[in-house]
């Protein structure tokens, strides 16, 4: 249990004594830290309920809380508020329960439940860009919090492998390569090594996208081949896989560079074998209909307050569409895997989409109403004019070239910095990694997702202000002390009463860590982590400039100091780690 958790209930008992119900003491930090520490704000709302003034409630309650030898003082405020201020004894006890648990004061939930979340979405034909970065940092990122809040999370990119885009490249392809054996009825072997390249793939699909829009007769036969495909045509099969692998290859790469694992690599391809069973149970039901000789379902809802266009499951020519398999996967989500929550990072120009996947999930039975289908939307990452982020030609910007300019970045600043000098070059490389993906995670990670951000290299490179490599020397600099105090063999005891302010304000800001974390989760939102990790720094550097670790000359005292260092790097490295940043051993 965390410390305002035990506070609330302490707080709560004092309402029920009186006949008022317990969760009116949830206890919350202090919004005017120089009168208390925390504060409980219950009375407000008790004095509703109770037909008594609210300051004459909280003065009841403030006498049943100061009763406690935890509360140095519990007072009342204005028309209602409780104030309440912990004895330093109490502090230390927190303290040390925090510190010498593995989760730091947050509890794992009692009834875990298994959470897809799908994120990253690269596509077949491209390598990884600029576009998939926020979804990849952010979904990596809530994956790691579930992850450590006990919830079984199954990671998933949901690769771009199916439907009119594979038509498109193949249509292209054998307009290019007739000969091929791909494209001949009557091959029954295929080549071993593929075709075509990425660069291949990414030069023919803008072009085949393009013409498609303007030439029906190529548009057709993209269309024909996309069906041919789905069908289970050998060559059009052989050759999808050869376009698949080579896609994944670079997709690989690129994950890795920034440190992201997935547990699944499904695509939308894995559902195929669904997509004929899901759409004729839902002809059968009633909720898929023929319209314009698609097959749709209709999604509109007696409240609306605007017109919903159907989702279509099959178009005209007989293909399923990239909404007949998220459909599908939603359905392989929940029967398969076991989904109670699934999580889809993506862009907010997709909300549409997922409204109408979401509804018909819902409306054909495909996930129940126990699981829980969320659109984790964000925004766009601009360049310093407000405009999304582009090349100097106005091209897309590939994710491989937006991890070489941060390390290339990152090296810059220690050079400046005057870090690393005397570390051999490999180390030193690996130093300027980290701290490339810290920028990169952090520039983007403080950031509300839903707002758009400016991509500001100078700025998030830095290893002071709210940034990643600040963050890091934060931690590395308390690995040298403690490094320090353990070649003179100095060693970390129990934490004592604090006494000196900075020293408090550091340890009440660690046991606000529970909450913090609890916040992010609640909202999806890492923001919250990236703030308060920065805070911490600052909180840690404060009671640093003060308090003199190393120099301090009772032996008890500059033990509780080095526990209270111990217990702050192991907060920050959770927190990174929980950002998807690791922290280099030195710099």
């Amino acid at each position: 249990m965390s410390l305002l958790s035990h506070l609330s209930a302490m707080a709560g008992e004092a309402f029920a004594s009186l006949g008022l119900p317990a969760e009116l003491g949830e206890v919350v930090p202090s919004q005017r830290p120089e009168l208390a520490q925390y504060q409980c704000n219950g009375a407000m709302t008790a004095a509703k309920l109770a037909g008594k003034s609210p300051r004459d409630i909280a003065e009841e309650v403030a006498t049943a809380l100061s009763s406690s030898t935890e509360i140095a003082l519990a007072d009342v405020a204005g028309p209602g508020f409780i104030n309440l201020t912990l004895t330093d004894e109490a502090l230390a006890s927190w303290a040390n329960r925090h510190s010498a648990d593995d989760h730091l004061g947050f509890g794992t939930v009692e009834r875990p439940m298994s959470v897809v979340v799908d994120y990253a979405g690269p596509n077949v034909a491209k390598a990884m860009h600029v576009g998939h970065l926020r979804a990849t940092i952010i979904g990596d990122s809530l994956a790691r919090l579930f992850a450590f809040a006990g919830h079984k999370i199954i990671r998933d990119p949901h690769f771009g492998d199916w439907g009119f885009q594979m038509g498109l490249l193949m249509a292209a392809i054998q307009e290019r390569s007739p000969g091929l054996p791909y494209f001949d009825p009557d091959a029954t072997e295929y080549p071993t090594r593929s075709p075509v390249t990425l660069q291949d793939l990414q030069q023919i699909y803008p072009k085949a996208a393009e013409r498609a829009r303007q030439d029906e007769e190529f548009s057709e036969r993209a269309r024909e081949a996309t069906v041919r495909l789905q069908s289970g045509d050998p060559g059009l099969r052989a050759l999808w896989k050869h376009m698949k692998t080579v896609s994944e290859d670079s997709q690989r790469q690129d994950f890795a560079a920034l440190g992201v694992n997935f547990d699944l690599w499904y695509g939308e391809s894995d559902v195929h074998d669904r997509l004929q069973t899901l759409v004729e149970s839902l002809e059968k039901g009633g909720v898929a209909e023929e319209s314009q000789g698609a097959l749709v379902v209709r999604i509109d809802q007696a409240d609306d307050n605007r017109d919903w266009p159907p989702l279509i499951l099959k178009s005209r020519a007989g293909g399923f569409l990239y909404s007949t398999t998220d459909l599908a996967t939603v359905q392989m989500r929940v029967d398969d895997l076991g989904a109670d929550l699934i999580l889809y990072v993506v862009d907010r120009r997709q909300s549409d989409h997922f409204a109408q996947v979401f509804r018909a999930a819902r409306k054909g039975g495909i996930a129940p109403e126990n699981v829980r289908l969320e659109h984790i939307e964000f925004g766009t990452m601009n360049s310093p004019d407000g405009k999304p982020f582009k090349t100097r030609e106005g091209g897309v910007v590939q994710l491989g070239d937006v991890i070489d300019m941060v390390q290339e970045a990152a090296r810059a600043r220690l050079d400046e910095a005057h870090l690393a000098e005397e570390y051999d070059e490999a180390e030193r490389e690996e130093i300027a990694r980290l701290v490339g993906v810290a920028a990169l995670k952090f520039g983007d990670l403080i950031n509300n997702r839903s707002s758009d951000y400016v991509f500001d290299l100078d700025r998030f490179s830095s290893f002071e202000g709210k940034t990643g490599p600040y963050l890091q020397y934060a931690a590395v600099r308390i690995k040298s002390i403690l490094a320090k105090a353990d070649e003179r063999g100095l060693e970390a005891g129990h934490m004592r009463a604090p006494a000196h302010e900075t020293e408090r304000g550091l340890i009440l800001e660690l046991l606000s860590l529970p909450e913090v974390l609890q916040r992010a989760i609640d909202l999806r939102a890492p923001n919250h982590v990236a703030d308060y990790a920065h805070n911490l720094a600052g909180q840690f550097n404060r009671f640093y400039d003060e308090c003199h670790i190393l120099s301090e000359q009772d032996t008890l005292r500059r033990g509780s100091w080095l526990a209270l260092a111990v217990w702050t790097l192991a907060s920050l490295e959770r927190l990174l780690d929980l950002l998807g940043i690791a922290v280099p051993d030195r710099m």
